[in-house]
């Protein structure tokens, strides 16, 4: 699956959206991230984090849940510094979402599934 691409990644064989995960770091986030053509939602995480070891499963599901609708970017804060300081990342997992390049939502810190989803929904709606 592309990581930046203009259309949705769909199966080849039903047409279904799958889900679009993938990764970002300092020199093509703009492309893979900003670029896209439907809202993202930004994992800044690090490999020692416990806690973003344990949101990323999550992040996953909402991403299947939501194919077609968004698209996940995980960002390894530690190979990015220069996207960990634009987005003032002081402690990790940060989430955000992006529509057109704009942060239009911030979670700092892990939290569960149902929180991650209604965090999500209002971030959405709000900017509708």
């Amino acid at each position: 699956m592309p990581a930046a691409a203009d259309a949705l990644p769909k199966c080849g064989s039903c047409h279904q959206a799958l889900p679009w995960i993938t990764d970002a770091g300092d020199d093509d986030f703009a492309m893979i991230a900003e670029r896209s053509p439907i809202p993202v939602v930004a994992d800044l995480w690090a490999t020692w984090c416990g806690p973003c070891r344990m949101v990323s499963p999550a992040l996953e599901q909402l991403a299947t849940e939501r194919a077609g609708e968004i698209k996940l970017v995980k960002v390894d804060v530690d190979a990015a510094p220069r996207l960990a300081q634009r987005f003032e990342v002081h402690a990790v997992p940060t989430l955000l979402v992006l529509r057109g390049g704009e942060v239009i939502a911030r979670q700092p810190g892990a939290a569960p599934l149902p929180a991650l989803r209604r965090w999500l929904d209002e971030a959405l709606r709000a900017s509708g």
